[in-house]
């Protein structure tokens, strides 16, 4: 039992992307401590975390680690960058085989309840309680491509030109490492004269809804595949409330959820 949940959360084809991505393990300086866990078995834990939002503290034993060394494992991978480095590896291997679509790119923003932490503040439609903003930006489909965690105060728009400079070059089937789509589409709350300039200065075209003027109507008929990106991301249960206390930590577990999110889409094309 405990062996088939672990290969269902890391099967072998994402595991086979992680494991070169993995810092190698550096016992302490003055000796002694515990024997070091498999990474296989910690990156599963850590994935069981994210998926099914457990506590830390709660981790079942069948995983291998303890709660403890796979939280300080976490820890020292994300100073590492590995997440983000997992991401780029999946959309690597997707932009390869051309399944991403580059016609255009769309942005969006969604709040969660926050308990504590950095990156975090009064979230205005929620009565003043404090949370984190998670801003995602997808292909065309709604593969998510970056990904960003920032207060619930912080107005939309700010994480605009983040989330652009923030693509990494992606292989593609044939040609040199893309990273500008055409177009690039996004709601009322990014629409500014800077934005237009700015996206123009880029050759980049913009599809902003202009407040007052585009019906909903129009703008539904593309922001449901961002929205639909986001409720993927949302099925990580540990992103739906957040307790990390340090920012960068739950922006890990957002990277790690997009992915696994990426991933999925690869495993279909190999299936």
């Amino acid at each position: 039992m405990a062996v088939d949940l672990a290969r269902e959360l890391v099967p072998d084809g994402l595991w086979k992307i992680a494991a070169p991505l993995i810092p190698p393990f550096q016992p302490r300086q003055q000796g002694g401590g515990t024997a070091p866990v498999a990474d296989r078995k910690v990156f599963t834990a850590v994935v069981y975390v994210l998926t099914s939002g457990c506590a830390w503290r709660y981790l079942p034993p069948m995983f291998g680690t303890s709660p403890a060394t796979a939280h300080r494992r976490f820890t020292t991978w994300t100073k590492a960058g590995l997440w983000r480095r997992l991401h780029r590896a999946v959309l690597d291997e997707l932009g390869a085989r051309g399944e991403l679509d580059w016609t255009s790119a769309i942005i969006d923003a969604a709040s969660v309840r926050a308990k504590r932490g950095s990156l975090t503040g009064p979230n205005p439609v929620d009565r003043g309680k404090k949370g984190s903003k998670l801003h995602v930006l997808s292909e065309a489909q709604g593969i998510p491509l970056a990904v960003a965690v920032s207060g619930a105060n912080v107005h939309d728009s700010q994480a605009f030109k983040p989330l652009l400079l923030g693509l990494p070059a992606i292989r593609s089937r044939r040609g040199p490492r893309r990273r500008r789509p055409v177009k690039v589409r996004a709601d009322k709350a990014y629409f500014s004269a800077e934005h237009l300039a700015w996206l123009r200065s880029r050759r980049l075209i913009p599809r902003i809804a202009r407040p007052g003027i585009e019906s909903g109507e129009r703008l539904g008929r593309h922001r449901w595949k961002i929205e639909r990106s986001i409720a993927w991301l949302f099925g990580y249960r540990r992103l739906a409330v957040r307790y990390e206390r340090k920012g960068s930590h739950f922006l890990a577990l957002l990277g790690l959820a997009a992915a696994l999110t990426c991933y999925k889409k690869l495993a279909k094309l190999t299936t």
